[in-house]
């Protein structure tokens, strides 16, 4: 379902939205949803890298023991 709504835009950012698709609903909707996705991929981002240094220690150890196991001749 599509609700209608007023944005209020400076004209310099209209007239270079008007040159790039000829539809403002458009733009906006396909502007909207990909900074939107962009956000989400950042606060999962943000989440993994807390999980990361979270567990570096703990990781960390796990490597340098492994590493250990290992024999280069």
């Amino acid at each position: 379902m599509r609700v209608k709504t007023s944005v209020t835009l400076p004209a310099d950012s209209l007239a270079s939205i008007d040159q790039v698709d000829s539809n403002r609903s458009a733009f906006v909707e396909r502007a909207s949803r990909a900074y939107l996705a962009r956000m989400e991929r950042i606060k999962r981002q943000n989440r993994d890298i807390e999980i990361i240094h979270r567990n570096a220690k703990r990781l960390n150890a796990e490597a340098l023991d492994v590493l250990g196991y290992q024999r280069i001749p």
